[in-house]
């Protein structure tokens, strides 16, 4: 009987202290990401909605930019942890000298296209000779159309170029483009369809331009050996498996914290974006990354390709 009441006392003298003793705090985390909060961004979203974050003990706050353009300088000069950034701007940044290392991925496949019309008189890329091309932002765009065309017969002066300042869709459908450069699979398809055309899209990665990831986690190089990282990677897997076993519940999830993007446009891009996530965002394919180089090289975007260790890490 003794016996009996010590092991109660020594029980609840644990619980108090456990109740009593300070917890350990998180380690905070920075991510700033690229564009504001969309389902692109879901893994992120998710991870902290289930506390998976906190399971590894981390307070992550993800930031919407002011720039988009300033990510990339602004993780470099360690303004931010981690940054969500494109795989292609990753090779010019370097060439730039901004000391910044991709240590994981988040979308693990192109969403960039050429869009036009279904029905359209373009059916193949080669339909567009003399046709009028509706861009946003040059540089690697230019080099993937040059590319597809160049995979069709084409050569890039055999289209016309028109600056549409971000107006892709509604340039298209309303005629003043033939075909638009740049727009993303998983929304830009649906925004027509919302808008009562349905679009076509051809994609790079099926007209010569080497496949690469479309978004990233990139850091300072100084931090490649903080254990923040592989903790983060550890959640951000764990809620892209989630998201992938449990659309439904997920996409609940994801809209409860963020209930302005409850609409069809962003419902369907969830579902869209669901199989492009990283289901190993730690993982580096050192051949894709060296292809891609080789092919920014080839473009004239960059004047060296580097070697892969210099842009890209698999963490352990």
């Amino acid at each position: 009987m003794k016996i009996r009441s010590l092991s109660f006392a020594l029980v609840a003298l644990s619980g108090f202290l456990a109740a009593t003793a300070p917890s350990q705090a998180a380690d905070k985390l920075t991510v700033l990401l690229e564009w504001f909060v969309n389902p692109d961004h879901a893994p992120m979203v998710i991870a902290s909605e289930r506390g998976l974050f906190d399971a590894v003990g981390l307070d992550v706050e993800l930031i919407p930019p002011a720039d988009a353009s300033a990510v990339p300088r602004l993780v470099s000069a360690k303004q931010a942890d981690i940054g969500v950034h494109y795989q292609p701007n990753l090779y010019l940044d370097h060439a730039a000298g901004l000391p910044l290392v991709r240590f994981g991925t988040l979308v693990e496949t192109p969403l960039n296209t050429i869009t036009v019309l279904a029905d359209g008189p373009i059916r193949r890329l080669k339909d567009l000779k003399g046709k009028k091309v509706g861009f946003s932002v040059s540089g690697f765009e230019d080099a993937m159309l040059k590319r597809m065309l160049e995979a069709d017969g084409l050569r890039k002066d055999d289209v016309e170029l028109i600056n549409v300042n971000f107006s892709l869709s509604p340039s298209l459908i309303g005629g003043k483009v033939d075909a638009t450069l740049g727009g993303f699979r998983n929304f830009e398809l649906t925004q027509m369809r919302l808008a009562g055309h349905e679009g076509r899209a051809f994609f790079p990665e099926e007209h010569g331009v080497p496949v690469y990831d479309e978004l990233i986690f990139v850091a300072h190089r100084d931090l490649a050996t903080d254990d923040r990282l592989p903790r983060f990677l550890a959640a951000v897997e764990q809620a892209a498996v989630y998201i992938t076993n449990h659309p439904q519940e997920a996409w609940q999830l994801f809209i409860r914290t963020h209930p302005d993007l409850d609409d069809t446009l962003n419902r369907q891009a969830f579902a869209d974006t669901l199989p492009r996530f990283a289901k190993r965002p730690a993982a580096l394919d050192r051949g894709r990354y060296a292809r891609f180089g080789a092919f920014m090289k080839e473009s004239g975007l960059i004047g060296e390709a580097p070697s892969v260790e210099a842009v890209a890490i698999e963490l352990r």
